[in-house]
């Protein structure tokens, strides 16, 4: 890997994990339409993909620290709405590790191609339209602390879906979120606060064999897009909080507009096999 491409797959990453636009569909995407298949599939790119992932977990720890400070001394400490929340992210949290850890290869591996990412990518444009019909046709929405936890739990089945390439996490929790009463701001916090001990421990798990099978270059690289990564993660979920607390309706609509738009271009550069 050269400096650009580094810098350009830590910009993506910190902007497509937690905007709603599939970080896991640009990672297929990219390298394709970049012409940069021979990093992706050097097998030597795992450590690096990983350290980026570990650098937009540690983003969203250090956004909401506050947050999950009280989330954690709420289990010694009389913070009825916190320990209510820890153990809505926590029911939230279950289907998605074990149905992640038993599928998310044969997932990935079923739709490995540019042209599968770009048409799910559609798909998931079409998903944040319906999304922001259902916020259009209420009134008001709950707090995160009043929904059930069966409907966490639904909204942590629902996540899985992210696996596959094109569909984004934050999108379709945030869809479920507001499928269930939230309102954006409210569904996107849970959809943060959900998504850190996911991609944390994701990345984690994948250390131990990192430092035993790795070495090289490709960790300082690791190193250098994390922290990158994670710079952008966190001015993107800043930027996200505060667009999400000021949208009435119609705020994923743009992002979804994004989604067909990108969808589109490239399902018919790889129909016609080709790159920029």
């Amino acid at each position: 890997m050269n400096f650009l491409q580094i810098v350009i797959y830590a910009l993506v990453q910190g902007i497509t994990e937690l905007f709603p636009i599939s970080s896991v569909g640009h990672g297929v995407i990219l390298p394709y339409v970049l012409g940069w298949t021979q990093v992706s599939d050097d097998p030597n790119f795992l450590p690096f993909v990983v350290m980026l992932h570990l650098g937009t977990a540690l983003a969203l720890l250090v956004f909401f620290w506050r947050d999950w400070v009280d989330l954690i001394s709420s289990l010694w400490m009389p913070k009825p709405k916190q320990r209510r929340l820890l153990g809505l992210i926590v029911v939230a949290t279950i289907p998605a590790a074990i149905i992640g850890k038993l599928f998310e290869n044969k997932l990935q591996a079923l739709f490995p191609f540019a042209l599968s990412a770009a048409i799910f990518l559609i798909v998931n444009g079409f998903v944040l339209f319906f999304a922001d019909r259902l916020r259009q046709r209420q009134r008001g929405g709950i707090a995160v602390e009043r929904m059930s936890y069966w409907q966490s739990l639904v909204i942590g089945v629902i996540q899985v879906f992210a696996l596959i390439p094109g569909f984004s996490r934050s999108g379709i929790t945030m869809t479920a979120g507001l499928a269930v009463g939230l309102d954006y701001d409210e569904a996107a916090r849970f959809s943060f606060l959900l998504a850190t001990p996911i991609i944390a421990g994701a990345g984690i798990l994948e250390v131990p064999k990192i430092l035993h099978h790795h070495t090289g270059h490709m960790l300082q690289y690791g190193v250098i897009g994390g922290v990158l990564s994670g710079i952008v993660a966190f001015f993107s979920v800043a930027f996200l909080m505060r667009y999400f607390n000021t949208q009435e309706v119609r705020a994923l609509r743009p992002f979804g507009y994004y989604c067909v738009i990108v969808g589109v271009i490239v399902a018919i550069l790889a129909a016609a096999n080709l790159h920029f």
